[in-house]
């Protein structure tokens, strides 16, 4: 939005008006700058991402059609046994930042599988099942607990990349247009004025 109605026509306000749109310019061109990189940023971790989430549907697939088979030879009761005992998964994360944007990453892959041994059961001649249900779950929990991290950093980036996107378009496209009109106008009217003065002066010097 236009303020030059409220801004007196003089060469201080021309000279104000143009800092700030070289001003405006900059903070522009860093603005750009800053979205170049979350674009670059975004597209590296893209192809990875979309790996990962290949194999996390192909590990879900693989449990569910395992659990149906293990249901198929024994009751839902007997197939909790295998998750026991209960324990705590620890996962060793650190911080990251790029252009300000925070995140964690994973110090390394956490291990979910578990042995038989691990679990405290022994292997029964019909378990073959229930234990490849247990083991694919478990290594599905791995591969969600190694994605999590890089989805939510992927989606702060996204949206970081839409504001900035945003603020470039709201300088470009507003801020600096108007001021570029403004400053347009009032040197017109500037120069509007010192015709007027120069054939007021002519007229003077002719009397």
């Amino acid at each position: 939005m236009s303020a030059l109605g409220k801004t007196a026509a003089t060469r201080s306000n021309l000279v104000r008006l143009r800092r700030r749109r070289e001003q405006v310019d900059r903070g522009a061109a860093l603005l750009r700058r800053k979205r170049e990189s979350l674009v670059a940023e975004l597209f590296e971790r893209a192809k990875p991402a979309v790996t990962s989430r290949r194999a996390i549907e192909a590990e879900s697939i693989s449990a569910y059609r395992a659990l149906l088979e293990a249901l198929a030879g024994a009751a839902s009761t007997d197939l909790r046994a295998l998750g026991e005992p209960e324990r705590e998964v620890r996962i060793e994360v650190e911080p990251r930042d790029v252009w300000g944007i925070r995140g964690v990453a994973l110090q390394k892959q956490p291990v979910v599988v578990r042995t038989l041994a691990a679990r405290g059961v022994a292997e029964g001649p019909n378990d073959a099942p229930a234990e490849d249900t247990a083991e694919r779950f478990e290594r599905l929990l791995e591969l969600l607990l190694a994605a999590a991290p890089e989805e939510l950093f992927m989606r702060r980036i996204g949206h970081a990349l839409g504001r900035v996107t945003r603020l470039v378009n709201t300088l470009e496209q507003r801020v600096a247009v108007s001021l570029a009109r403004d400053a347009q106008t009032m040197q017109g009217t500037l120069e509007e004025r010192e015709r007027e003065e120069h054939l007021r002066l002519k007229r003077f010097l002719r009397r």
